[in-house]
């Protein structure tokens, strides 16, 4: 029998967390980021994902920032939208996700285009100033960005790590290059999902702007 693991929470999850700290390069994030990203390597179980993150150095103060304003998520999938933990969030913010709106199916057909783009389309009207985050559809990623050239409405920080071969490597590429100054988050090439993605919330959701600190759990 197996007797040298350990047995309680406490202990894995302050051991878990220094082998992330000892084995991630995280030399070149600023600290914010690095609390997100620490985050995602746990969800990933992979310390090299860190290395295919690529961010804008003020992503994680504005998603914050507009979190505390009372800002929406919006959610590209329901395990996004179930994955983040409601208790953190600093202002009882709505987490929102269309998927299951049984209208889509015949949006899309119509349209030419996935559900996921047609959900997309139903976030105009609360678009402005909000967190964006995508982990599962790339075309939610490619269609935010024709939605926001051909409105000029801007979300403050799109948290984009959908995984996939089709289009994921694609779509968060574009988001990097994006021109309209959105601030992002993203793990490049085609590893991301829900888990990284709703890890990079939850950590981003409960930092505390002022003291630069996050919780635990």
């Amino acid at each position: 029998m197996v007797t040298g693991y350990l047995r309680t929470g406490e202990e894995i999850y302050e051991e878990s967390f220094r082998i992330i700290r000892a084995e991630t390069n995280l030399a070149r994030f600023p600290a914010d980021v690095s609390r997100a990203v620490v985050r995602m390597v746990h969800a990933a179980g992979a310390t090299d994902i860190a290395d295919d993150v690529a961010f804008t150095p003020n992503v994680v103060a504005a998603a914050n920032a507009a979190l505390r304003a009372g800002a929406p998520i919006l959610c590209d999938s329901s395990m996004v939208a179930t994955g983040i933990i409601v208790s953190r969030l600093p202002a009882d913010n709505e987490v929102v996700c269309h998927i299951k709106d049984p209208a889509l199916a015949e949006v899309a057909a119509a349209k030419g285009i996935t559900k996921t783009m047609a959900a997309v389309d139903l976030w105009l009207p609360r678009l402005e100033g909000a967190v964006v985050a995508v982990g599962n559809a790339p075309t939610a990623l490619f269609r935010l960005l024709e939605l926001v050239g051909e409105t000029g409405v801007k979300p403050a920080a799109v948290i984009g790590i959908p995984v996939g071969f089709v289009g994921a490597a694609e779509s968060k590429e574009a988001l990097a290059a994006n021109p309209y100054g959105l601030d992002y988050l993203v793990v490049r090439g085609r590893r991301g999902g829900s888990a990284v993605t709703v890890a990079a919330v939850n950590a981003i959701a409960s930092t505390d702007e002022l003291t630069n600190t996050s919780r635990q759990g």
